[in-house]
């Protein structure tokens, strides 16, 4: 599992051979900022800033806890909680400060357990890792207001005395306490006087961009201006030597086809800002706008994703975006544009190692599942499963059952890792790929086919683990 972070996976096949353009985001993508060490500064910063709009001293006592916060919460700006919700809105977890409620607390708040995803009004999403410390904030000043005997908390907020804060104008203040560290504060400028301490180095980052831009054209689109982009980059690409040891040493710009900053997504992949081109020796932005053809080695500000299609010469499924912002570089870029995707994922590193090291128990768990599923649904009584669960208990202490009851799993749930596996074998069975116009997964097909034969389901349930061939698979289908 060590090795999971260095790897990629895909939910949905992909012609990479089709693929003209690959684009990159900066932030969190090229330039990975070291956690916590980046995320306690933004915090530190964010609640001085608070502190000199008027907020109270003791909150210069909070120290960030990486531990804490994941991305993807939402904030209920009217009842001040951290919000968990699955992709439909169904609440999972509700926490008010760092208090997590229990089911009949969270449902006099949420009587239906569901909220309304579209009303960003109320509910805000915390969905890039730069909302991580804003997430943790929150948290800690709803505790703090909730705790602390000189306010008296409210169902919508807090008083002290005659003066209200209602939960989201506290939310408001931290909005615009980040905006104002990021776009007018000292973030950038700490950032880039101790670049060691916040910005992970990879010797491979130049041989990656190199490769890629053999076989197709690499460009850049970054939200950040010119001059914090050039500092991160350069120091990203500081060297001795170039993509390979023996080469010479490239500026960063080398490596893209295309530069583009101040892009301002999501709002770059509607209708876009004007294009404008960078004077790199001052950092600042020429008069006018750019009209010309793409040039190698000029920085662009602005702009939109048509522009760069337009100046790639490539059309919208050409090209492969990576990105670490669900929202402002994945969904926006694929609805709007049909841009392929590419999302980077570092606390998928964590959620690996739990899983594979915890293994065992999550096979034993949907294992559990999977009988579940085939007990009496016609009955009306309780299902008695404790034999069912001493069982389970002598397999773990078994690896042998407990190496078959995983395969047995595999076979039987895990259809999807199933489909990767024996799709490319199935592409030329034109009895099986009846779809033309696109690449089948054939396991639905085939559990079908299997269980129609005793013979099969011997054969694919008890047989030790092999690769099959296309003759092992046309005999199991006779």
């Amino acid at each position: 599992h060590n090795h999971f972070c260095n790897k990629v996976f895909v939910n949905r096949s992909l012609a990479m051979e089709k693929i003209k353009c690959f684009g990159f985001d900066m932030d969190y993508t090229l330039a990975v900022y070291k956690s916590p060490e980046y995320e306690s500064l933004g915090f530190d910063l964010t609640v001085e800033r608070l502190v000199s709009i008027g907020y109270p001293q003791e909150l210069l006592g909070f120290v960030y806890d990486p531990t804490f916060p994941t991305r993807g919460l939402v904030f209920d700006t009217m009842y001040g909680n951290l919000l968990k919700v699955d992709a439909y809105g169904n609440i999972l977890v509700c926490v008010h400060g760092f208090n997590f409620l229990r089911g009949p607390d969270t449902r006099e708040l949420y009587p239906n357990k569901f909220i309304q995803r579209d009303d960003t009004e109320r509910f805000y999403i915390l969905n890039t890792l730069f909302n991580l410390p804003e997430t943790y904030l929150l948290a800690c000043l709803v505790d703090f207001f909730s705790n602390c005997d000189r306010y008296s908390s409210c169902e919508k907020g807090f008083k002290d005395g005659d003066l209200f804060m209602s939960f989201k104008s506290m939310f408001q203040d931290v909005r615009d306490a980040v905006d104002w560290v990021h776009f007018k504060g000292t973030l950038k400028k700490k950032t880039v006087e101790n670049l060691e301490k916040y910005v992970v180095k990879d010797a491979k980052l130049p041989l990656l961009l190199s490769r890629m831009n053999e076989v197709a054209k690499v460009f850049l689109a970054t939200n950040s201006d010119y001059k914090y982009t050039d500092k991160i980059m350069t120091y990203l690409f500081d060297f001795p030597h170039g993509p390979k040891h023996g080469t010479s040493h490239r500026p960063w710009q080398s490596y893209f086809d295309l530069i583009l900053v101040d892009a301002r997504k999501p709002l770059f992949f509607g209708e876009g800002t004007v294009l404008r081109q960078v004077d790199t020796t001052t950092g600042r932005l020429k008069i006018g706008t750019y009209t010309g053809p793409l040039q190698h080695g000029i920085v662009y500000s602005g702009g939109s994703s048509d522009i760069v299609c337009d100046l790639l010469g490539a059309k919208g499924k050409d090209i492969v975006y990576i990105g670490d912002h669900i929202f402002g570089d994945i969904l926006k870029s694929k609805k709007r544009q049909g841009w392929r995707t590419f999302l980077v994922i570092p606390e998928l590193a964590q959620e690996l190692h739990v899983w594979t090291d915890k293994s065992c128990k999550c096979c034993h768990i949907s294992v559990k599942s999977a009988i579940g599923l085939h007990l009496d649904s016609s009955s009306n009584e309780r299902p008695d499963i404790s034999a069912i669960q001493r069982r389970v208990k002598v397999d773990t202490l078994n690896h042998t059952l407990a190496f078959r009851t995983f395969q047995l799993y595999l076979i039987l749930l895990d259809v999807k890792r199933l489909n990767f596996y024996l799709s490319f074998l199935f592409c030329f069975m034109n009895s099986i790929c009846d779809t033309p116009s696109r690449n089948v997964f054939p396991v639905n097909k085939l559990v079908m086919v299997a269980y129609k034969s005793c013979k099969c389901n011997s054969m694919v349930i008890n047989s030790p683990p092999r690769v099959l061939s296309i003759d092992n698979i046309n005999r199991l289908l006779e």
